[in-house]
């Protein structure tokens, strides 16, 4: 896809989508502007100056108003609440999981003031970084999220899906499981029972390669959650800028590699 008809594109989208906000009057950007450029940071999956640098040199002519590098990022994180407008709807059936995000090498833990992560274990191995909850609905799509430090248990995260008690039936592995009992719409799976719930690792796995997802180097938590509240909100964009075609057995395939910039 040409890079600069999908930038177009998305602006229309996100626009769309954001006609209730109100620009602030000494505000240079739009917030539909403000939104696509961190829409556009999550998906170029580099770090700020990179991704400042490619934006400046590549695409100055769509956004002649740009702040400075630190001004946009600080944008990005006053205004990450405008990620919800792009959260999906709940359904019936849906997944919980968790997923480890690593900020720093292992060898580099303590040696830093700045360090925000801890120590905690992703995939049967040791990471030093964030431990973030993912809400799916039966489509893939992210309904809710949220984060801790990589050490918490992944039944810390239960306070997430008791208020969709009436709406949502949540299907999880049995570290959901807490000793002092789960809400009622929780449904902790065996080993090997409702596959289904596999399609968390799908959609994980398109953000660790497409958008470099499970790496990042963060060291404030307001950044941080500003950087994953707008990756959650661009894959559900993508996934859905087709829409959700369903092949001849009812299956929803999902496909963001085509976005890859």
């Amino acid at each position: 896809m040409n890079t600069e008809l999908f930038i177009i594109e998305l602006f229309d989208r996100v626009d769309n989508s954001m006609k209730d906000v109100k620009k602030h009057s000494q505000s240079s950007l739009y917030p539909s502007e403000i939104a696509t450029l961190a829409l556009l940071f999550s998906i170029k999956g580099v770090g700020g100056r990179a991704f400042y640098r490619w934006l400046k040199c590549g695409w100055l002519q769509l956004f002649t108003r740009l702040p400075s590098r630190t001004r946009l990022l600080r944008l990005f994180k006053t205004h990450r609440h405008w990620a919800d407008h792009f959260l999906a709807d709940p359904t019936i059936i849906s997944v919980v999981d968790t997923y480890g995000v690593e900020l720093i090498h292992p060898i580099r833990e303590g040696r830093s003031d700045q360090q925000i992560g801890k120590n905690g274990i992703s995939n049967q191995r040791w990471i030093v970084g964030c431990k973030l909850c993912l809400i799916l609905n039966k489509f893939g799509l992210v309904v809710d999220w949220d984060c801790d430090t990589a050490n918490v248990h992944d039944n810390t995260f239960q306070y997430m899906i008791e208020p969709f008690i009436d709406k949502m039936i949540l299907f999880a592995d049995s570290g959901f499981h807490a000793k002092n009992g789960d809400p009622e719409n929780l449904k902790i799976c065996k080993k090997g029972e409702w596959n289904d719930r596999m399609l968390v690792e799908t959609v994980l796995s398109m953000l660790t390669v497409i958008s470099h997802f499970k790496k990042m180097t963060h060291r404030k938590w307001d950044y941080l959650k500003s950087r994953i509240a707008y990756y959650m909100a661009s894959f559900n964009i993508l996934t859905q800028w087709f829409g959700l075609p369903a092949d001849d057995n009812g299956f929803v395939p999902l496909s963001i590699k085509e976005f890859s910039l």
